[in-house]
Formats: structure tokens, sequence, C-alpha cells
């Protein structure tokens, strides 16, 4: 498939170079592996960074599954450093939070002399902060992913849903930003909207995250299916929905009664798709307990709510994980 990214209606004052461009891919899971793969389907020079599934992808590739199609990416471009990478047009983190504090080793040897673009897409509250503690605001961005991907394999990615991604940038020219990263996404045929405000697509995104990651751990590991199966998980997922929904306006983002609705009945035909904290949990990884749980119950908090059901999920998430919260 052939580099389809639109023409950029910005003018010549672009970020994103009009070329296919150099990727890297940090944080190469379910999430990371799919949208690399799809990016170098459409002609991008897209490097992933691996450790455990480094040898599996130099020798096999990747094999990506949808309810539409399936396509392999070989060979797949993979580094076990970043320095094996080097300076890059775009840098795509998918990490889990819980590895945040790794962003001072593994980024810098990406940046291209301070022109190279960072969008993370990651879960949870505090990613964006975490890497403007690096890299001017100027050239960060933030996409939420609405999806169901799961690595069911090494080198093997899922896709259940079609999904789409919202993005937005940060700072001055952050719509501009946004668009461009939109539009490259959907040059690759990724279903993508440029968002205004940040904020807003961050609180939404937990909107989903907060009940159904949440329950799917604290209610004896289950997937989706067995939440919307029950009356009392999804009255609780409701009650966890609209207390996150009082924090978001107390900071100024209101969530309409719709994306609610939406929410809820998003488990509708997911079938049994275990969320990827559940996933976490279940193989005894790190649980992204903090950025997806803990910040929002603060911030909360902070602005005189009480928050009462996510700070009693949010201790029993970090009783189940060990976490020290």
């Amino acid at each position: 498939m052939p580099f389809a990214r639109p023409p950029s209606t910005l003018g010549e004052n672009t970020l994103l170079p009009a070329r296919p461009l150099k990727i890297a891919i940090v944080g190469a899971g379910a999430v990371g592996a799919y949208y690399g793969c799809v990016l170098a389907r459409a002609g991008h020079d897209v490097h992933f960074l691996l450790r455990s599934d480094y040898a599996f992808v130099r020798e096999h590739g990747y094999q990506v599954r949808t309810g539409q199609e399936d396509f392999r990416l070989f060979p797949a471009k993979v580094a076990r450093s970043s320095a094996g990478i080097g300076p890059c047009d775009l840098v795509i983190i998918a990490l889990k939070t819980t590895a945040n504090a790794a962003f001072p080793e593994l980024l810098p040897p990406l940046d291209d002399a301070g022109r190279t673009l960072f969008l993370t897409l990651q879960n949870g509250l505090g990613n964006v902060e975490a890497l403007a503690r690096l890299f001017p605001v100027r050239r960060l961005a933030a996409g939420l992913c609405f999806v169901c991907i799961n690595r069911t394999a090494p080198g093997v990615i899922e896709s259940y849903i079609q999904g789409r991604v919202q993005m937005a940038g940060v700072g001055p020219g952050a719509q501009g930003l946004a668009r461009e990263l939109a539009g490259l996404f959907a040059g690759a045929g990724i279903a993508c909207r440029a968002m205004d405000s940040l904020d807003e697509v961050l609180w939404k995104k937990l909107c989903w995250n907060i009940p159904f990651n949440g329950l799917a751990i604290a209610a004896g590991g289950i997937a989706t299916d067995k939440i919307a199966a029950s009356p009392a998980l999804m009255k609780l997922a409701h009650a966890l929905m609209e207390e996150l929904r009082a924090a978001a306006l107390a900071h100024g983002i209101a969530i309409p009664d719709a994306f609610i609705v939406s929410q809820l009945n998003s488990l509708q035909g997911m079938g049994p798709y275990k969320p990827s904290s559940l996933v976490d949990y279940l193989g005894r990884r790190p649980v992204e307990v903090d950025s997806i749980w803990g910040e929002p119950l603060r911030r909360g908090q902070a602005r005189g709510l009480p928050m009462s059901r996510l700070e009693v999920l949010h201790a029993l998430l970090c009783h189940l994980v060990g976490d020290k919260c």
C-alpha cells in the first residue's frame, strides 16, 4: 500500500515533513505494534523498540489479524535500544505508564536536534506532564485509542473492533499538530479525529478505563462479557462514570449524557474481551494503577469531591496488585 498521507491544509508551516516518516514505536505491545504495523504498511519507515519479543519478531515479523483482514509485516525493523534506532521524525509512545520513569533513558536518543514530535498513546493522566519535563510542549501530543487490541502470542496482534483514535496537541500550535497527526493516521486507514482539548480526550477515555479495566480485575479476573451480563457490575460502572464526570466538570470538562451511555453500551458485541489492565494482572506484570485510578482520584479530591466509589476501587486494586498506593 503506497504512502497515502493527505495533503496538509496548514500551508508550508507544518511540523511533519511531506514525505514518508521515520517513526519509532516505544512500547511495542498490542497497541504500539498494531499502529506501527499499519503505519509501516502505508509506507512509513517504522522501527520497533523491543525486548521480550525481539528475537521472534526479527525472524518472523508481525502478524496482524482483524475482523476485516489479516496481514503480515515482514521484515519488521526492530531494535533492542533507542540508540539502535536513532533520531526520528515521530516517536509514538505506547509504554505502560508504570515505565514512565525510563523516559529520560529511552527518548533522548530518538530526538532529532529538537525537531522530533512525540505522541503518547498511553492511558491515564500525567503522561504528557512526564514528557514535558524532557521536551518542549509544542512538540507533544496525546492520542487516546478507543479500540480492542490484544497481543495473543509473540509477534501476533489481534484487533477485535476497528475503533478510533482521538488526537490533541499541547501548547502553542496544538490544534495544527493534532490535525497533522490525525491526517497521518487517517492516511494509513486508521479512523482518527483531531480534538481541540487534550483534557477532554483524557477525561473521556477514563470513563471507560476506570470502570471496566478496574472491575475486570476487582470482580475476580473477568472479561467484558461477564461485566455486561451483571446488572450489579453495570450499575457500579455507571456510578464510577458519574463520579469521574463530576471530577472532569470540576476541571472545566463537560461530558454529556450521550457519551456516558455510549460507554456503557460499548460492551455489547465486544464479546469476552480482556482489558489491558486485566491482561497485565493475569500475567503478573505491573498494572497502571496510579495513572488510571490514582491520579484521577487525587485530582477529584483536590477539587473537594468525595469520589467514594473510585476511592474504594483504587484501594482494592492496590491490594490486589500489591502496589504501594
